[in-house]
């Protein structure tokens, strides 16, 4: 909802990038996973969505098939993203080079389910970051 909101309901086109497929970090786990969730949602407004997870990409591509495009790395998939989404929080995550990111996104955009960076970092780096229950920092 909140991605639907920053782009006024108009995904479609919009290229997203999410980081974190498993239910949880350290597993391939996707049973009940919000990913695959949050996957169909964009799929069905339209944005082009790319993934990758260090352990659970096996198992999502025989659920979605070449309906997402699946990334090598973490930055594979950011390259002319207009947002990135994180929902499974990895360490790999966690300290991701920044100006890598800026130099592969067409928006330096990010929606974090987990949390993951500090805010100041955020307004430093120039991104608009929307987190949980935390202020938007655009």
């Amino acid at each position: 909802e909140k991605m639907r909101k920053y782009y006024g309901g108009k995904l479609k086109g919009k290229k997203i990038a999410v980081w974190g497929l498993a239910f949880k970090p350290e597993t391939d786990d996707i049973r009940e996973a919000p990913s695959l969730y949050i996957i169909d949602e964009l799929l069905n407004d339209g944005a082009e969505v790319s993934v990758f997870d260090p352990e659970a990409m096996d198992h999502v591509k025989k659920l979605k098939g070449d309906t997402v495009k699946f990334g090598d790395n973490q930055y594979d998939i950011l390259k002319d993203a207009d947002a990135l989404m994180i929902v499974t929080e990895w360490s790999v995550f966690r300290t991701p080079d920044f100006d890598k990111m800026s130099d592969f996104m067409k928006s330096k955009v990010i929606f974090d389910g987990r949390n993951l960076y500090d805010l100041q970092k955020m307004i430093d780096c120039g991104y608009y970051y929307n987190s949980i229950g935390r202020k938007v920092i655009s």
